[in-house]
């Protein structure tokens, strides 16, 4: 499988490097040189992208899984526009051949735009599209709010991915700050603190720790916080390595939410906060136990922190009349152009704020990065929610 792919990088890389230099390079210089220099940064990303598939340890996500990413995005920046360029050219050949009227240099030009563009929004997305955080201001109106809670303010923040950050802790710092900065009513995390181990997070407790609100700050598990993705030496490890990590948060004063609930209280009234267990639809785990989470809860204006948007429409919808969902888990893809994401193609509801007769859901794209260090459009994300009757 991963010699496969190996060879179908490699195939991406070289074909649209003949190709320009069969057709451009070759007429343009005479050079040797010149020539032979033109194969040079598609031969080093081959090689560093295989070589790095036989070093180091199998784990999804480790030292070597980043370093292939890297890679990725070297091929992002590099092979990408390349193949972008011929494809566009050979359409204007193909074109050319069949109407002769149709210039082919229109074509090439056309080309050379998207490429540049593409290698715009690649180098972008992968230096200061990382730390390009949007706060977002959102209002979500319910009839069914006690009085009390009318302005209330909820920041919401989501997929951090604190292993992602092990090279770059000012971003981690920058978002507690700017988090802060909104001056909440109380702060909800809703799932993947870590990518795979829990002490990802070990270099980032103090910082998290900062994190304030008057009613606290809440959490949840994500899909990646059950240390599932990691290839443990010994039975046990897995269960420790959990543990740890909610002992982590209790650690930095967070409260945390599994499978339970909490009430808030505001000028004699009150509303329930329910969080559960990851429940995705399948490979993803499905622990949340909602009835029990929400036992004592009913006929409360009543929000739920749940990892997974999936959750929303397999069960709260169908069984329960929780006014308001907050979830992560999509990154809305790490790209989003003119309102648009990949996200979409997976996820019925993938960021933003959807709303179903009475009960709504917000999905958060997150902040942190999974596989490629890339983010365009999908900025990190902050959201503040302010309730209203």
């Amino acid at each position: 499988m991963l010699q496969s792919l190996a060879f179908i990088f490699v195939l991406m890389l070289f074909i649209p490097d003949a190709y320009i230099y069969w057709l451009y390079i070759r007429k343009w210089n005479k050079a040797q040189w010149v020539r032979l220099l033109w194969w040079m940064p598609s031969v080093i990303l081959a090689a560093g992208f295989i070589g790095a598939r036989y070093i180091g340890t199998q784990n999804p996500m480790s030292e070597r899984q980043s370093i292939i990413a890297w890679l990725g995005i070297f091929i992002l920046c590099i092979g990408v526009p390349k193949l972008i360029f011929m494809l566009i050219d050979l359409i204007g050949r193909i074109l050319h051949a069949i109407i002769k009227p149709i210039s082919m240099r229109w074509f090439a030009w056309l080309g050379t735009i998207l490429a540049v563009g593409f290698f715009g929004i690649a180098f972008y997305g992968s230096t200061l599209g990382l730390s390009h955080f949007q706060v977002k201001e959102v209002t979500y109106t319910s009839s069914r709010l006690p009085q009390g809670f009318d302005g209330y303010r909820i920041v919401q923040i989501s997929d951090i991915h604190s292993g992602s950050f092990k090279d770059r802790p000012g971003i981690i710092k920058e978002m507690v700050k700017l988090v802060n900065e909104q001056q909440g009513d109380v702060v909800f995390f809703t799932g993947d603190l870590v990518n795979q181990r829990s002490k990802e997070l070990d270099q980032f407790v103090d910082v998290l720790s900062q994190l304030h609100a008057p009613d606290g700050v809440y959490s949840i598990l994500g899909n990646h916080d059950y240390g599932r993705y990691f290839r443990w030496a010994q039975p046990g490890d897995e269960e420790s390595n959990q543990e740890h990590l909610e002992k982590q948060q209790f650690n930095m004063g967070w409260k945390f939410l599994k499978n339970q609930h909490d009430i808030l209280y505001r000028n004699n009234d009150s509303i329930a906060v329910i969080g559960v267990e990851n429940d995705g639809n399948p490979p993803f785990p499905q622990y949340a136990d909602l009835p029990k989470a929400s036992e004592g809860t009913e006929g409360m204006f009543r929000i739920l922190l749940s990892h997974d948007p999936t959750h929303w429409r397999r069960e709260v919808l169908p069984t329960t009349d929780i006014d308001l969902m907050l979830s992560g888990h999509t990154h809305g893809a790490q790209f989003m152009l003119f309102g648009w994401s990949p996200a979409s193609w997976i996820y019925d509801e993938w960021g933003g704020m959807y709303q179903e007769g009475l009960q709504g859901l917000y999905v958060n794209v997150g902040i942190g990065f999974v596989g490629l260090p890339f983010r365009f459009g999908a900025w990190p994300e902050i959201t503040v929610i302010t309730l209203r009757r």
